[in-house]
Parts: structure tokens; sequence; C-alpha cells
């Protein structure tokens, strides 16, 4: 049985933004919970319109990625292509661009494989996983401020991709994961 069913969400007392930069707001939260208890939360803001993380298919063994800057852990990181999705723009729309921005091609085909969520207890962002398959030839100018790494890795080896010391983000690893479940079911 889900116990979520029978929690009363706390009642949102006031929000008030605290800090803002180019690339977050953070928000204080006062909260008050159904026993009557008060607290305080701070949050971040997600963006508006969410974000997209595609596991492109080069054929149907092999896995595109990229390697680009961290900021976060000053490395450079092993993942596949992702990014924001812009306003007017449709997730599988998204994807598409930023394949094409990132790895230099297009999806024929686009398959939705989950939503997640990023850290939900401070951070109000969630972020669509999709397969790419059908890629062809399609690139189009991007805004990273370096040519990123493609790197193609055999899925049937994806034992040793997990095991690359900079293929650690959760994310890739979850749309790995259900990629694998998707296209060997």
């Amino acid at each position: 049985m889900d116990k979520s069913a029978k929690l009363k969400l706390p009642d949102i007392l006031a929000t008030k933004e605290i800090a803002r930069s180019r690339l977050m707001t953070i928000e204080e939260v006062d909260l008050k919970f159904s026993n009557g208890e008060l607290r305080t939360f701070e949050k971040i803001r997600g963006g508006r319109h969410g974000a997209v993380l595609i596991v492109p298919m080069l054929d149907d063994n092999t896995l595109v990625l990229i390697r680009e800057y961290s900021a976060g852990t000053h490395s450079y990181q092993l993942g596949f292509p992702k990014g924001l999705i812009d306003a007017g723009e449709q997730p599988e729309q998204a994807a598409n661009r930023e394949l094409r921005e990132e790895i230099g091609m297009a999806a024929k085909q686009m398959t939705f494989l989950h939503q997640v969520s990023l850290a939900p207890a401070f951070f109000n962002a969630k972020m669509d996983l999709f397969v790419a398959q059908g890629l062809v030839v399609s690139p189009l100018e991007g805004d990273e401020p370096e040519p990123l790494e493609v790197v193609h890795w055999q899925l049937s080896d994806y034992k040793n991709l997990l095991a690359q010391p900079d293929f650690t983000e959760a994310r890739s690893i979850s749309a790995l994961m259900l990629a694998i479940d998707l296209l060997k079911g």
C-alpha cells in the first residue's frame, strides 16, 4: 500500500527569494506541518521548462557519449548529451536539438524512457530521459565553450562503462540502465 496517499502536504505559509545567480534562484519556504510543527526550508527553484538527457544509439549495439568539462567537479566527465528545454519546445524537440548541438546528429526515432527528479529534498527540477535511434548527420552550432569529445561505446560492454572513473553522473547511469532494459527487453 502506498503510504504517501495518507500523508497531508504541509501548508506553505510564505515563500521568499533569498539568493539569485545566472544559474539558480534559492528560496526560503515557511511551512506548517499537519502536526502543527513550523519549519523553514531552503530550496533551489528549478528551470521552468525542464531538461532532457538522451541515450543516442548509432546502431543496435553502439552508444554515443560525450566527454565535457564539469565545473562542479572541475573535471572532464563522460556522459550522455543533455540540456535545458527552451520556451515553446516539446521535450522530444529539445532532445533532438541537443543531439544536433552536442554530437552533430539528429534522431529519426525518439523513445521516452522515464522522467527523473534531481535531489527533490531541495531542488525542484525534472529531466526527461530518451533513447535516440536512426541517427543521421545534422550538425547545429551549440553553446559549448569548446568542442565536445564524442565517444562510441559498445552497449554489450556497459559494465566496463560503469567502471570508468569519469562516468559517474547518476542521471547518465540511470538512463543507461533504463535504455538497456528497453533495448534488450
